[in-house]
């Protein structure tokens, strides 16, 4: 690689291990124009390595590999083939970022959008939260943020960090992890989500595991007058009551990759929650 040493020395990692992963990444990044040339030059004769001793290099290069993808940030790698390699959180780990300050995630405050291995964990969790509750017969339906994007992309908003699903308080019981759940104890389902109380107030958190703190946040509204209510207000806008009769009956909705329940009118549900053109 022919390449400038000030333009060298001025990458974040200018000498990262594998070399030439390190470069082509930082310089794609700076817009650099980088070619490749196969076998410029002869390779050395090398005496045959034994199965272990392959075994020990190829473990080396991709540690060294997914130390480098740690480094730079990236999250995810999408392969010639198309493949793709996963660089970020999991269940066993804690997720990207940390507390939420003012709804403010510290990926916004770093001009970024939610990272993707974030968006996996919330799409998987979304789903078997949904999955379970289908099967409990609690009713349960998109709400604020998670239905917006719902009706905007089919999907969770890009730099959202949690979703939010609205149940009938009345059919808590239905579910033997809410049920748990609601005594104050947190409770592990059999695939590993962290079911909980929330401490701020009368709903309830699903984690994407005991690590990572990625959740679905379920609200248990009930009826009054028609009108349906609850006993948390935490202040957001759109945390307001509607009429029992968008439920009347919910309807289902692509979301995420899977179809959920959501209000039979979602355009009107959501301009009464965030004002005029909202889904625009």
């Amino acid at each position: 690689l022919l390449l400038r040493t000030r333009d060298l020395f001025a990458l974040p990692f200018p000498l990262a291990r594998p070399v030439p992963t390190a470069l082509f990444v930082q310089a794609a990044f700076r817009g650099w124009g980088l070619r490749v040339i196969p076998a410029a030059f002869p390779a050395a004769r090398r005496s045959p390595v034994s199965p272990h001793g392959r075994w020990k290099t190829e473990n080396l290069a991709e540690n060294r590999r997914r130390r480098l993808m740690r480094d730079l940030g990236i999250k995810r790698e999408v392969l010639a083939d198309g493949r793709e390699r996963w660089y970020g959180c999991g269940k066993e780990t804690a997720r990207c970022f940390g507390t939420v300050h003012a709804r403010t995630p510290q990926y916004l405050l770093a001009g970024r959008w939610t990272p993707p291995c974030c968006l996996r964990a919330l799409r998987e969790t979304a789903r078997h939260v949904t999955g379970v509750l289908e099967a409990a017969g609690v009713r349960y339906w998109l709400e604020g943020g998670s239905l917006l994007g719902a009706a905007r992309l089919g999907d969770i908003i890009p730099w959202d960090y949690d979703v939010d699903l609205g149940i009938y308080r009345e059919d808590v019981g239905k579910c033997r992890w809410l049920a748990a759940a609601a005594t104050g104890e947190a409770v592990e389902d059999a695939e590993g989500f962290l079911w909980e109380k929330a401490a701020e107030g009368d709903f309830y958190r699903v984690h994407y595991s005991r690590s990572n703190r990625l959740h679905v946040d379920l609200w248990p509204f009930y009826p009054r007058g028609g009108v349906m209510t609850k006993d948390t207000w935490l202040g957001h806008p759109q945390d307001v009551e509607f009429p029992e009769s968008f439920l009347r009956p919910r309807v289902p909705m692509a979301f995420a990759g899977f179809t959920a329940m959501a209000p039979n009118n979602a355009r009107a549900f959501l301009e009464l929650k965030f004002g005029a053109g909202a889904i625009e």
